[in-house]
């Protein structure tokens, strides 16, 4: 299956459906299947082809769903660029992945031009709104008015690549993983068959299009339901929109379900409209978790899953929901990850990669069709990862005697916070670079926002002064806003191992010791 021929084929099924709502526009299927054609022509005139990387650059959009339509039906493959990285981390993305067009919209134009200069691969810089402010930006609005509307005639098999997929993941280095037409059409009817998504439903899109969000698009695309758009997450603009646009589905991160539910006016909004709230990338509360249930009713959904293996491995679905709060004997099953797709099988492996009986803690590995194909330009790193047909995901956790699991905590020393994964020693090496830093450790601790917050421990050289606030601001310089440290604290030493490593673990420990979960 190509996952170009599912988005024909919502097309020719629902051509005056309305398909994408954003802002007070709403597009059909047939203007989007259109516009997403203009600009797969429009690329294709530049002197792209089929293969050929691109990269793009922007807050969620109309264009969001046009660019991801029309790289997936050219041929094209997809480089997406999380708005809130630094422009060091968009400069090795797309210089590694050997980008030739880098497509961006008007707000992200200063941020192209500090890096055009550095970047080795790309020969099109494309503004895909207003006026360029430089020659060499490509007007590429303008060419896909000229741009006919009717499909390439690009032939594509399922090996074909679709999208190279960045995640720090839980290695500490910024990697992309690799699907193919197949994989990608894979992800569409595995969400398709474990989240219930009707005709006529219309899913809010409030998280990143780039991430898991965007995962969502296509099936409902596909049943002739609509995805309603908004640039970003703001408490009060979303709870105006769901009042407003009324909603049956919503996908949240747990940090943005607790910035709703503490919101002073949050019982002003009615949710009336919403069916389901599906919700993942992190833990959730368990607190919480009842809060918004006795506020807006059983209408939870939670899926597990990773960028090699998105967007579903299991699902905790509404009924499970239901069940924890009625059975005390089950209440712990909202601190679950529920089972396994009808596309996954599940295992929990010790250290030899032997199988593990019920109930017992080991790393959590899956084998799914949705499964990446691997790492770009890492092969060593795609072997320790995929081995035999199963993903290893260097999450730990156990799957109980009804076959539900449940993690408890990780392999590594990995931080989710706000629903980003964030890996400790890539924040400790920009705080290497103060000049007053001996020693940096960096570690998650609980917080009540963003589940977790990166918490770091300073040793400072003798006779030399630092400040929190000193840190915090360096640190922002080199790093995406969300990685920086929330809170640094200074120490006379660090623990270390008998061979001399920082024991990060001790240093974590005692913020998580009241915790059901240490994740």
């Amino acid at each position: 299956m190509l996952a170009a021929e599912l988005i024909k084929r919502g097309a020719v099924h629902y051509p005056d459906r309305t398909a994408v709502i954003f802002q007070e526009k709403a597009l059909t299927f047939r203007e989007v299947h259109q516009h997403s054609n203009q600009l797969a022509h429009a690329l294709y005139a530049l002197g792209l082809s089929k293969g050929d990387r691109v990269a793009f650059l922007l807050a969620n959009s109309v264009q969001s769903v046009q660019i991801d339509f029309a790289m997936i039906k050219s041929g094209l493959v997809r480089v997406p660029l999380n708005t809130r990285l630094s422009e060091e981390e968009h400069l090795h993305m797309v210089n590694e992945t050997g980008a030739k067009a880098i497509l961006f919209t008007e707000e992200f134009a200063e941020r192209v031009g500090k890096l055009r200069s550095r970047l080795t691969t790309v020969k099109w810089f494309c503004q895909m709104n207003g006026t360029p402010r430089y020659e060499w930006m490509v007007p590429i609005a303008e060419a896909m008015n000229q741009a006919g509307d009717h499909d390439l005639e690009i032939k594509l098999d399922e090996n074909d690549l679709v999208t190279l997929q960045y995640t720090s993941g839980t290695t500490g280095k910024l990697k992309a993983a690799i699907h193919t037409q197949k994989t990608w059409a894979a992800i569409a009817t595995n969400i398709l068959s474990s989240i219930p998504i009707g005709s006529w439903d219309i899913m809010l899109h409030s998280a990143p299009l780039t991430h898991a969000s965007g995962l969502l698009v296509l099936p409902h695309w596909l049943r002739g339901a609509a995805n309603a758009i908004l640039p970003g997450f703001a408490p009060l603009e979303f709870l105006q929109t769901v009042q407003q646009v009324k909603p049956t589905t919503l996908n949240l991160v747990p940090t943005m379900i607790l910035m709703l539910l503490s919101h002073p006016d949050v019982e002003r909004y009615s949710f009336e409209s919403v069916k389901h709230i599906i919700y993942g990338a992190s833990p959730m509360p368990r607190e919480a978790l009842k809060r918004g249930i006795e506020l807006w009713g059983p209408k939870f959904i939670q899926y597990f899953g990773q960028t090699e293996a998105p967007l579903i491995l299991t699902v905790l679905g509404v009924e499970d929901h239901i069940a924890a709060l009625e059975k005390p004997e089950h209440e712990n099953r909202l601190l679950s990850c529920g089972r396994p797709t009808v596309t996954t099988s599940l295992a929990i492996v010790d250290e030899t990669g032997a199988e593990l009986p019920p109930g017992e803690i080991g790393e959590i590995i899956a084998s799914t069709s949705q499964m990446m194909t691997g790492y770009w330009q890492e092969p060593e790193l795609t072997a320790e990862t995929i081995k035999d047909g199963w993903i290893y995901t260097r999450d730990m956790g156990y799957i109980d005697r009804e076959g539900v699991l449940f993690l408890v905590d990780r392999k590594s020393d990995m931080i989710i916070s706000g629903g980003f994964n964030i890996y400790p020693r890539e924040v400790e090496e920009v705080l290497y670079r103060h000049p007053a830093v001996l020693e940096a450790a960096v570690v998650g601790v609980p917080h009540e926002k963003w589940v977790e917050a990166v918490k770091a421990f300073v040793v400072l050289k003798a006779g030399h002064s630092a400040t929190e606030e000193e840190l915090i601001e360096f640190s922002k310089r080199y790093l995406a806003s969300y990685k920086k440290p929330h809170s640094v604290e200074f120490r006379d030493s660090l623990p270390k191992s008998a061979v001399g490593k920082v024991v990060r673990r001790l240093l974590r420990e005692p913020y998580w010791t009241e915790k059901e979960r240490k994740i």
